[in-house]
């Protein structure tokens, strides 16, 4: 009976070790590193431009890098990246809180939006980092709101955003607003942009609804032609 026992706990213990193994180690700061308040993860992104993107195609296009948990950690990453001005066609950097996806549907962006600054070519490599160090050194004051921070590479312009949890929270995206013209040294005339996450989704699938409008009415077209 006992050899059976101690049969039945091996096999417990086998099926319970690829489970510990696959298990992702944390991200911690190394000894004598400065900690930051939450940990970050870097992801990359880049798509062909004038095609629609559904999450799902979305999701599998981005890719993370690498998550960091102290200053020391985030240089490493951030000195052997590109720059976001030396990035070409449709590209872009995230910059998250370790465990928040870079999506709209994500649990902790779904009820939130981005304020949009649009720049002229040449700027967005200062900008990134003046924006991204802003972030990690908790500049914004605005708690736990900040999700996360994206460059993102067009051929006329390229754009910065930084993400929060709650769009109805006006004092909140106030501040970031007032942060982020601080921080990137904006000029008084910027445009700045505020977007809740749910009109960029109805904007998306009125996009693609749009598209399967126009095609059907190019088959109806060429249908009532041939007759």
């Amino acid at each position: 009976e006992n050899n059976t026992q101690k049969d039945s706990e091996k096999e417990k213990n086998d099926r319970e070790k690829p489970q510990s193994t696959t298990k992702r180690k944390a991200v911690v700061p190394g000894p004598a590193e400065h900690p930051l308040q939450y940990n970050y993860t870097f992801w990359y992104s880049r798509r062909t431009p004038g095609r629609p993107t559904s999450s799902q195609s979305y999701e599998q296009n981005i890719k993370q890098i690498g998550t960091f948990a102290s200053v020391e950690q985030f240089w490493r990453f951030y000195s052997h990246m590109v720059r976001p001005g030396d990035l070409t066609g449709h590209s872009d950097f995230h910059l998250f809180k370790e465990g928040i996806k870079p999506m709209w549907e994500d649990d902790a962006n779904k009820n939130g939006g981005k304020w949009i600054i649009r720049l002229r070519k040449g700027l967005a490599s200062r900008c990134w980092e003046n924006l991204i160090l802003a972030m990690l050194g908790e500049q914004f004051m605005v708690g736990e709101e900040i999700c996360g921070a994206v460059v993102s590479v067009r051929f006329q312009e390229d754009i910065i955003s930084i993400w929060n949890k709650t769009a109805s929270d006006q004092a909140t995206t106030a501040r970031i607003r007032d942060t982020l013209r601080r921080v990137l040294n904006l000029p008084p005339n910027t445009i700045m942009e505020y977007k809740t996450h749910t009109d960029s989704i109805k904007y998306v699938w009125w996009q693609g609804e749009g598209l399967l409008l126009v095609a059907c009415m190019l088959e109806q077209f060429n249908a009532d032609s041939k007759n």
